[in-house]
């Protein structure tokens, strides 16, 4: 009987709080902080022994308040933690985090692309089955082919070059925008974005040159570095910008996964052992026994220029 007689006390209050609550609204928001003080004296006694209805009496106020603010017959005052709530919400929906949200995840997206290229580049590299010599050159550059699933043939070029990992890290990647400079085959090469320091989205335009077997193509692709105690690892492939969608005047190629190592020769850390795997689908209607004679050629002749270009850098390592 007691625990009835107090519930139905505890009842009475809260009516008359909710009197008391209309009352103020009526009046104007500037009496609620006085009306809530006031509700909150009459309900205490209550409030105070039965601990399970305190969760009760709490939100009755709050679902009155909100029912009334939502058909703009009140405005939330500035105490109120009610506005308050609302205004973080506010501020987890602003479009301009949203959008820094959207790029941070749009950075995460390339970087993984990066280092999944890279890795699975290596792990075609380093398989030992299936590689067939394709061709060797007198100066010791060496080609080997293998088919992967899916009938595409990749192409591994083993060369040694005259110049450190570092130097060479810097002329394929971090000066990557210049080698149209000396790379008569690249027309230019943009790097459009860059995630961090060690992955970016480039853009590349092929050279209309004679001789080009494979004709002009475009590439948009993601470059990811790596570096180790002994190598240094640059990987790639074709990924996808919003902004650059194909064009066009090229057909777009595609590379990869495809990776470059450079590893100092253990007698001469000035200079590298260079390995290259080119995994490249160039698209358009080309002969597939075209396309597998043309692209050794290409690694071949990137290898040529590539040498011209650290002698005229290290003219005392000319060979």
């Amino acid at each position: 009987m007691e625990s009835l007689s107090s519930a139905l006390s505890f009842t009475g209050s809260i009516k008359l709080s909710h009197g008391l609550l209309l009352f103020a609204i009526s009046a104007g928001a500037n009496m609620l902080p006085a009306v809530v003080k006031l509700c909150c004296g009459i309900s205490y006694p209550h409030l105070r022994s039965m601990a399970g209805l305190q969760r009760a009496a709490l939100a009755a106020f709050g679902q009155e308040i909100a029912h009334l603010q939502s058909r703009g017959q009140i405005s939330h005052p500035a105490w109120s933690p009610l506005r308050w709530t609302r205004h973080k919400e506010s501020e987890k929906t602003d479009p301009a985090e949203q959008r820094t949200a959207a790029l941070a995840n749009e950075d995460v997206f390339y970087l993984r692309q990066g280092e999944e290229a890279l890795n699975e580049a290596l792990d075609i590299v380093e398989s030992k089955d299936g590689w067939k010599l394709e061709m060797a050159e007198t100066n010791g550059d060496v080609i080997y082919s293998k088919v992967l699933r899916g009938n595409r043939k990749v192409f591994r070029l083993e060369a040694e070059l005259d110049a450190s990992p570092e130097e060479l890290h810097d002329i394929l990647f971090v000066r990557l925008e210049e080698m149209h400079e000396w790379n008569p085959n690249i027309r230019r090469i943009r790097v459009l974005k860059h995630v961090g320091r060690n992955t970016m989205v480039t853009h590349e335009v092929s050279a209309e040159t004679a001789g080009n077997l494979i004709g002009q193509r475009d590439f948009l692709s993601i470059r990811h570095s790596l570096k180790s105690e002994s190598c240094v690892y640059l990987g790639g492939a074709a990924t996808q910008l919003e902004s650059l969608p194909p064009q066009q005047e090229f057909v777009r190629a595609e590379d990869g996964p495809t990776c470059i190592i450079l590893q100092p020769l253990q007698d001469r850390p000035d200079r590298s052992h260079f390995i290259w795997l080119l995994n490249m689908d160039v698209k358009g209607w080309l002969p597939q026994s075209l396309v597998n004679k043309a692209l050794p050629r290409a690694q071949v002749d990137f290898t040529k220029h590539l040498r011209r270009r650290l002698a005229t850098q290290n003219p005392e390592n000319r060979r």
